[in-house]
């Protein structure tokens, strides 16, 4: 729904207030206030700085202006409007922001933050005298929605504001925010949806999932529904690659109703456009590396020439590892912090109330002060290695400056000739307002079989009333009947292979043929679990020996060190690695112990990565590809990387962006491939996982490989020329290779783990208790090896399956890759390498040494790799070989 054309005007009493301040309502702020006057749901897309937060609340202001004294109880009485951030810290900080108009006009409205950090005591008062307006997060609305008595609570409500919608909306933390906003739309059906954000793509598609509405299949329950059409492909498909349902099932559907439709759309004014520069450090960019630390002394030297400055990097090691560097070299004892998840909140309060107060000159960070949090007086962002996305970089550049009129300050720093033409890519498309693209998303069972559990908490159910309002949420408007029934089937049984077990049921149906909680307790365990985000875990790396002898099992001596679990699920027995300075093959995973053995083979298989945890952004990708083929592009590059563009061509091809270039050569006593696909991390981890399980069967002898969001290395014992590139990349490898992989290894175990416990059927936290690592691991294996004998279709499997596929391995985008290059393969067969190849390649032999703060070391042969390039004669790198960014 466009905007109107005609604006509000604002109540005398807000006109007055803006005047004193001396500013003028915008556009877009009027046109806020007239969507609510006009009971109209809304979408507000408009640029940081630019009072997005207070055109959401400033029809709620002027409401609860207009109300006159608030009744104490009965109608009336209830909270007002409810405000909802995917952080913490935001909510204190609007918090803080919403109380100026209050104060300064002089209104009669409360305010109060609710959080994981409220005390018990507030949060019971919150229960029984609620606030006008409450600010929480997605989680504590999730745990409203099963309080006993939460239909009466809400009665009052009048609108909801979803803070920084894109940061959550395609997630399962936005399904069950959805889902929530499902329920409140029934105990309040006049509750106006505000979202608000300043990135955002396809504003149709937030306006799809924001609005409420029935079901593009009639959004009725009942066994009428069985013969509707099948879910979506990530609610029902046996493995990734699988369609979202027959043809003729998708044919006899009816179509779907416009997009967005009830949403009214509101785009704000554009701002100052920001200042990007790029630096280039001593007019020289690396070949390779992925930290920046060849810049460190520059970055230093900004810090010392603004006020405030944020530097944003994408790994908390990286936080890490900068941190330190600056600190080496801070002889003007410049007051510098950092902040990350990792650190204890207290720690990250400190840091947050010392921004606030101006005390500091410089933070570095990751995307944990991404979001829209107003820190005072930030006059220059700094990314440190690429962003990997343009959203992301235009939201931390939002951070500088934090006025609409005046532009903000931003500085790339690239780590390597690849990551320079990433940052140019990205500086273009924040000049053009692009933002990345958001594929579609559809809701998830585990995330929905947590809703049902919470619905029957607060209140017993009938299906067919669920279903419907289920259905008028929008990741789950294709969800069939049967699915739904599988759901509370799941939830009352634990599903076919788990009913005889009476710790799985947890809802009962009543003589009126409601569902409900079965006991007390039970309701208890569920709101002391509720909430889709689960934890990255680290596993304990252990030397390992037999267990009686050569054909036992496994067991765990002394531990070596840690390393994250997401890197030991990709691996199965065998694969061998580097870690603290020496090869390992992986034998087993024992709860939360990685078990390995000294490998004989020296040369490892599995690069042990440390490079950034954001993939490149599809969009972004797609414009790096067109810059490479784009000769006059290059002119907008430093001398030194359009020299390296040239050497490219002139030794081998560049890529073009309709095929995949292919570059075979020999190195020692090894023959390497290096292909250039730029889809990114993920999808490149998986693609080399699959292709080396296919040169592997061609006899080649696949030895290793390595990746980055640029290209795929592997290394063999046999020549690869000469091989059928095109059925070696085809797109079925996505099936049986697939399957086969994910059978053996550990990937599916830790992804059902997660999935057990966002749908409830484990619980971590107890009264009184929690579980350990280790106890829910034990737990959740168990489950998975039973389902996996007795019932291989149950929903956790399947909704693992789909989680692994979209998250994990990224095999959506990998099919895209696949499907666009069939055909489409332009091998050239060298006798050296590339320019190009050069930054995969010193990744060869990288690891992450023990300890969040360890630098990166790389083999001391990439001296001589760049010198071969080059037609130089090797320099002698002397010592140890240390050699991180060059």
């Amino acid at each position: 729904m466009p905007s109107p054309a005609v604006p509000a005007t604002l109540p005398p009493l807000f006109a007055d207030w803006f005047a004193r301040r001396g500013w003028t309502a915008r556009r877009h702020q009027l046109e806020m206030v007239a969507a609510a006057e006009a009971g109209a749901h809304a979408l507000l897309v408009a640029p940081t700085g630019g009072g997005k937060t207070l055109a959401g609340f400033l029809p709620s202001l002027i409401d609860l202006a207009e109300r006159g004294p608030r009744p104490e109880s009965g109608p009336g009485s209830g909270v007002h409007t409810i405000y909802i951030s995917p952080l913490k810290a935001l909510t204190t900080d609007v918090e803080r922001n919403l109380m100026t108009p209050i104060r300064e006009i002089g209104l009669n409205i409360h305010v109060e933050s609710r959080t994981g950090d409220t005390k018990v005591s507030k949060k019971a008062r919150q229960k029984q005298f609620p606030p006008d307006i409450l600010l929480t997060t997605p989680e504590q609305l999730a745990l409203f929605c099963a309080w006993d008595g939460a239909r009466d609570w809400f009665a009052d409500l009048k609108c909801v504001v979803l803070d920084e919608v894109h940061a959550i909306w395609s997630g399962k933390r936005g399904d069950l925010l959805n889902l929530d906003l499902g329920r409140l739309q029934s105990f309040a059906p006049d509750l106006r949806r505000v979202a608000l954000s300043a990135t955002v793509d396809d504003p149709a598609m937030i306006a799809e999932w924001l609005a409420p509405g029935p079901s593009p299949l009639g959004g009725e329950g009942g066994p009428e529904g069985r013969m509707r059409g099948l879910a979506a492909s990530s609610l029902t498909s046996e493995s990734p690659n699988e369609s979202r349902a027959p043809s003729s099932e998708r044919l006899r559907r009816p179509p779907s109703p416009p997009r967005g439709e009830g949403i009214r759309i509101v785009k704000g004014d554009p701002g100052a456009p920001p200042v990007v520069d790029v630096l280039v450090s001593e007019g020289h960019v690396p070949w390779a590396g992925h930290t920046g630390q060849h810049a460190i002394p520059e970055v230093y030297e900004a810090i010392r020439r603004s006020g405030m400055t944020l530097i944003f990097v994408n790994t908390r090691w990286q936080s890490e590892f900068v941190f330190q560097r600056l600190w080496e070299i801070n002889d003007d004892d410049l007051p510098i912090a950092l902040h990350h998840g990792s650190l204890a909140a207290e720690q990250r309060r400190k840091v947050e109330a010392a921004m606030a107060r101006g005390d500091l000159r410089a933070v570095v960070c990751t995307s944990t002060l991404d979001l829209g949090i107003d820190w005072g007086d930030v006059d220059l962002v700094i990314q440190l290695a690429a962003p990997k996305g343009a959203s992301r970089l235009v939201q931390r550049i939002g951070r500088a400056n934090h006025r609409l009129d005046e532009p903000s300050r931003a500085l790339m720093v690239p780590a390597s000739r690849f990551e320079m033409l990433e940052c140019q890519a990205a500086r273009e498309a924040v000049a053009e307002n692009a933002f990345d693209w958001e594929p579609h998303h559809t809701g998830t069972l585990d995330t929905l079989a947590q809703h049902v559990m919470g619905v029957a908490c607060s209140e017993p159910f009938l299906m067919d009333d669920l279903f419907a309002e289920v259905t008028g949420c929008g990741p789950y408007r294709e969800l069939s009947w049967e699915a739904f029934e599988e759901v509370v089937d799941f939830v009352a049984t634990g599903g076919y292979a788990l009913r005889a077990y009476d710790r799985f049921a947890r809802i009962v149906k009543d003589r009126q043929g409601r569902w409900k909680v079965r006991t007390a307790q039970i309701a208890q365990q569920h709101r002391m679990n509720v909430g889709a985000i689960v934890a990255a875990g680290t596993l304990n790396v252990r030397s390992a020996r037999r267990r009686g002898g050569a054909s036992g099992g496994w067991v765990g001596g002394h531990k070596i060190g840690e390393a994250e679990e997401w890197y030991f699920e990709q691996l199965t027995p065998g694969d061998t690695f580097v870690f603290a300075g020496r090869v390992w093959a992986f034998r087993d995973i024992d709860g939360t112990d990685a078990l390995v053995t000294p490998a004989e083979d020296k040369d490892p298989r599995i690069p042990s990565w440390g490079g950034s945890k954001f993939p490149m952004s599809t969009s972004l990708a797609d414009r790096v590809r067109n810059l490479i083929q784009d000769r006059d592009h290059w002119r907008v590059l430093p001398p030194d990387v359009q020299e390296w563009l040239e050497l490219q061509e002139s030794r081998s091809a560049i890529p073009d962006a309709e095929s995949m270039l292919v570059e075979t050569f020999p190195r020692g006593n090894r023959h390497f491939m290096v292909a250039y696909p730029f889809e990114g991390g993920l999808a490149h981890g998986t693609l080399a996982m699959l292709l080396t399980r296919r040169l592997d069967r061609l006899g080649v002898g696949p030895l290793g490989f390595v990746c980055t969001d640029y290209s795929v290395c592997i290394w063999s014992i046999k020549p690869m020329e000469g091989l059928d590139w095109d059925a070696l990349f085809q797109p079925d490898m996505l099936g049986d290779d697939l399957e086969a992989w994910l059978e053996e290894s550990f990937m599916m175990k830790r992804t059902f783990r997660n999935c057990a416990l966002i749908s409830g059927l484990i619980d971590r936290r107890r009264p009184g208790a929690e579980k350990t690592s280790r106890q829910v691991v034990f737990s959740t294996d168990l489950i998975y090896d039973v389902l996996r004998r007795h019932q291989p279709d149950h929903l956790l499997l399947k909704t693992a399956r789909a989680d692994a596929a979209a998250g994990l391995l990224d095999v959506a985008r990998l099919g895209q890759l696949l499907t666009r290059i069939a055909g489409r393969i332009r091998p050239v067969a060298l006798t050296r390498p590339s320019p190009f190849a050069v930054p995969v390649m010193v990744q060869i032999g990288r690891e992450r040494s023990p300890g969040d703060a360890a630098e990166m070391i790389l083999d001391a042969s990439a001296e001589a790799l760049i010198a071969e390039v080059l037609d130089e004669d090797p320099s002698p790198l002397g010592g140890e070989g240390r050699y991180e960014d060059r």
